[in-house]
């Protein structure tokens, strides 16, 4: 099931994607979570309820009319795997890590998977990073890496958009990380039933219609379920949490002269089976 967050000024609502077209789940029933992570965190309970009104909807919308949200409005934690593509570890001259490397992008970075994205004032070295997203969508702590899966609600294709030169001032990668509007993710869940492996997914960023970054998930360093074993030893994790899982090569960064992004520009991240963010960079307000 692909299930997104859509609405604007006054107010969201909660649709399962079917191909073109939207099932307006919180129209026909109400009762039903308007947030997504109440959602998910009633899964269990709501799933086959929400199963029979996708298959008897009696009301579908244009997906194109429509105005999507990132499905998860405000995350509780977004968490961040830096160089887990030895390649991409490479071209920025670090040697590949041995250890998981995390890092945090505040909540107000949050995206939505067609809005713009900000060239912030105060700097002009801004990157893509195309990356799968995990979606928490069990509790737990202390998970051993053969259960990890277990908690994965879902998956989502992310950008982890970077101020290269901010990221550089400190040690600790956070506040290059977590300018406003630099967390695009969406455009929907895929639901983790239908994502037999994560670790098989082509992932691919263009910019203005330029393949960038072009290679897969199975390239990564450490695989999801490895990372989601051990941010669990440090931390619970909760359900509506979101994990991106690192970048393969191909961002700006690692180009001579770098290419940054600027205003105007059209950045698109699409990983198989999960859709596509398209999202415009611009000028910051």
């Amino acid at each position: 099931m692909k299930l997104a967050t859509y609405g604007g000024a006054f107010g969201t609502d909660l649709g399962a994607v079917l191909g073109d077209r939207l099932v307006p789940l919180t129209r026909l029933d109400p009762a039903l979570p308007r947030d997504m992570t109440a959602l998910i965190a009633r899964w269990d309970a709501l799933k086959s309820r929400v199963a029979d009104l996708v298959a008897t909807a009696r009301e579908t919308l244009p997906l194109a009319a429509l105005s999507l949200r990132q499905p998860i409005l405000r995350p509780g934690k977004i968490l961040a795997l830096g160089k887990n593509y030895a390649a991409h570890a490479r071209e920025t001259g670090a040697e590949v890590p041995d250890r998981q490397i995390w890092f945090c992008k505040q909540p107000t970075a949050a995206n939505g998977p067609y809005d713009p994205v900000d060239i912030p004032r105060v700097s002009d070295q801004v990157d893509y990073e195309a990356e799968l997203v995990v979606v928490i969508g069990r509790r737990g702590r202390h998970i051993a890496p053969e259960a990890a899966l277990g908690h994965v609600f879902g998956y989502c294709c992310g950008n982890d958009v970077s101020v290269r030169d901010w990221q550089k001032m400190t040690p600790q990668w956070m506040l290059g990380k977590s300018f406003d509007t630099h967390a695009p993710f969406g455009p929907w869940i895929t639901t983790a039933d239908e994502v037999p492996d994560p670790q098989a997914l082509a992932i691919a960023c263009r910019v203005n219609g330029e393949t960038r970054q072009s290679s897969t998930t199975s390239n990564m360093i450490f695989p999801v379920a490895d990372q989601i074993a051990l941010l669990s030893q440090a931390m619970t994790l909760e359900p509506g949490d979101i994990v991106f899982t690192g970048t393969p090569e191909g961002v700006a960064m690692g180009m001579t002269p770098p290419k940054w992004l600027k205003a105007g520009d059209r950045v698109e991240v699409e990983i198989a089976g999960l859709g596509a963010l398209d999202n415009t960079m611009r000028p910051e307000p």
